[in-house]
């Protein structure tokens, strides 16, 4: 099964991740987590150049065929190998981050931008999406406190609060795919739900 954790800047994905991991291998699922941009030595080379915050003339086509750069390595390098191997792939982010970011974050034709995505995924779609969804300002603050603040996280709060209607959307019209938890709760009540989620889609 291939299940990935989408949501706006701060919404805790990162953090939750090991913890869910090793929830799961304590219950003897086989499981391999893995994040974007990045998961393979190309990819993390990419994601150094997105997220510099050096970077900040890079266009926004620019930003949306070097993720699918990323994308498209780890989808044939880790992410399709695995799977066939018949573990359980759970990954911090993926191709609806790019519709939600590059998309409706930067207002670009959500029809061109999907076409990029199913060329760079093989046609590849998680099997479960959860989002962690979190006001904007919040995620934010939440966000200016680690390290890693980079060149996507110092955009406009109006472009966040695209990401984050974009995110809504996409999970209000796939609901079959999609499942949504309020992130703003306290961590340990995020990670009860997700565990349930989770869980509960493996054991149909």
């Amino acid at each position: 099964m291939f299940i990935s954790l989408e949501g706006p800047e701060g919404s805790g994905k990162t953090s939750h991740i090991p913890h869910l991991v090793a929830s799961l291998r304590e219950k003897g699922y086989n499981v391999f987590p893995t994040r974007e941009p990045g998961g393979t030595s190309i990819g993390e080379q990419i994601r150094e150049v997105i997220h510099d915050l050096k970077n900040a003339e890079m266009h926004p086509r620019t930003e949306t065929l070097l993720y699918q750069a990323a994308r498209a390595q780890i989808v044939e390098q880790v992410i399709k190998p695995r799977l066939t191997a018949g573990e359980i792939v759970l990954s911090d982010r993926y191709c609806d981050s790019t519709i939600a970011y590059q998309g409706y974050g930067h207002g670009q034709p959500l029809d061109q931008v999907r076409q990029l995505v199913g060329y760079a995924t093989g046609g590849l779609t998680p099997d479960l999406t959860i989002l962690l969804d979190l006001d904007v300002e919040l995620g934010l603050q939440r966000k200016s406190k680690q390290q890693e603040w980079n060149r996507l996280d110092a955009y406009t709060i109006d472009f966040h609060k695209r990401v984050r209607a974009g995110y809504l959307e996409m999970a209000a019209s796939e609901s079959s795919r999609w499942q949504v938890i309020d992130a703003g709760q306290d961590w340990e009540a995020v990670q009860e739900m997700l565990r349930e989620i989770i869980l509960g889609r493996l054991q149909q």
